[in-house]
């Protein structure tokens, strides 16, 4: 699950994702889907920049709650006790609470108007290196999560 932030004319959405996909390294491209019914899905393609946020197990409530209501009438950085961060290559914010933020652009618009699948490419990186475990949440459908807790390493020929 990701915390995806864009903004338009002066206001900042959050929005929760469940469905993105890796698609590249270089240049890092990111593929998701965003429904048409959602406030986030007008404001992206109108401004081709969002911010996908990573949050941890501790924000589990607040991501909840994100994807259950509409940026349309309700203020979610307020709501949830969420605090925008200014990005440095993007208009949308970061949110401060989140272990890792990916500030993105456009990269293809081809698939939006069929699919509703946007391609981004990261411009901009940031990552908490404080946090050595992220517990990051990946949702199953109906409610259900999972929490990423043992991590492994091995050592990869890939550059």
């Amino acid at each position: 699950m990701v915390l995806v932030t864009t903004a338009r004319k002066g206001h900042a959405n959050i929005m929760t994702m469940s469905w993105h996909t890796m698609m590249e390294f270089e240049p890092p491209l990111i593929g998701c889907v965003i429904s048409g019914r959602n406030a986030s899905f007008d404001t992206l393609k109108a401004t081709k920049q969002c911010v996908i946020n990573i949050p941890t197990l501790e924000l589990a409530k607040q991501v909840v709650g994100v994807g259950n209501c509409s940026g349309r009438t309700v203020d979610k950085f307020a709501k949830f006790g969420l605090t925008p961060v200014e990005a440095a290559e993007v208009q949308a914010p970061l949110i401060k609470e989140c272990y890792a933020s990916l500030e993105c652009k456009m990269a293809d618009t081809r698939l939006v108007n069929r699919y509703n699948f946007f391609i981004l490419e990261v411009v901009q990186a940031w990552v908490d290196t404080a946090v050595k475990q992220p517990q990051t949440l990946h949702h199953r459908g109906n409610g259900v999560f999972a929490v990423a807790c043992k991590a492994i390493k091995r050592r990869s020929a890939m550059k």
